[in-house]
């Protein structure tokens, strides 16, 4: 990771495990949303599902902060019932929303609905009095170049990045997944007060350099649509 020239702007925290990585994002994050809550009523933390965030989520969880103050929902989400072992929902309900963070508000992406796209109303209602920009934004990255649900091969990638786009979430049908999915838009995304790019292991560095090489094909790796100024990556091999 010392070695990846890193796009002006952008910073790099590196450790030696998962765990050490997961508690210095943990501590990041507690200190800037405990700012924020000097300034405002609530506050807002969107995280990323798969396995490399969950001792980050362990370790905040047991973080002191006025949790019954801060909104938790997820950057995107297969679209698949809770006790589904695809479910991040479940995943964050497991190991975020616990100990010291059971008090906080979870919103769920996963609304009733047989497709994202029927449920596409009910998500939008249950973001409705999400305050915009949100503050805090945890993402992971695929080996694709994808990031939350934008995948290369998503016929709904376009519109969903598109810096004009209107809508705060988007359905997500990438040919390369075995579920349909539901992602936060670019336009939301992109105005967070403050973004982490957190990794694991080395071919994710490898994905990494590549995504900066040619920044401006973005969306065949939409990763680079956040390679910009204020950006801080965490990795951990």
């Amino acid at each position: 990771m010392s070695d990846l020239r890193l796009p002006e702007g952008v910073s790099a925290y590196s450790g030696e495990s998962p765990d050490e990585v997961a508690q210095a994002l943990a501590g990041t994050v507690t200190r800037f949303l405990d700012a924020r809550l000097k300034e405002a009523p609530r506050v807002s933390l969107v995280v990323s599902g798969g396995s490399t965030p969950l001792p980050f989520f362990r370790s905040l969880s047991d973080m002191d902060l006025e949790w019954g103050r801060v909104d938790v929902l997820l950057a995107d989400e297969r679209w698949v019932e809770e006790g589904d072992d695809a479910s991040n929902t479940r995943l964050v309900r497991e190991n975020l929303l616990q100990n010291k963070a059971s008090s906080a508000r979870f919103l769920s992406l996963k609304q009733p609905g047989a497709t994202p796209v029927e449920g596409l109303a009910r998500v939008k209602a249950e973001l409705a009095d999400l305050a915009l920009p949100v503050d805090v934004l945890i993402l992971g990255m695929g080996n694709d170049g994808h990031t939350a649900s934008l995948f290369p091969d998503a016929p709904e990638l376009e519109a969903a990045m598109d810096t004009e786009c209107q809508e705060i979430v988007a359905a997500s049908t990438p040919v390369s997944q075995p579920q349909k999915r539901i992602t936060l838009t670019w336009p939301l995304l992109r105005e967070a007060r403050f973004t982490a790019l957190h990794l694991k292991g080395e071919d994710k560095v490898a994905t990494l350099s590549q995504a900066i090489a040619e920044p401006e094909k973005v969306l065949e790796m939409p990763v680079r649509a956040f390679l910009k100024p204020g950006l801080r990556v965490f990795w951990s091999p």
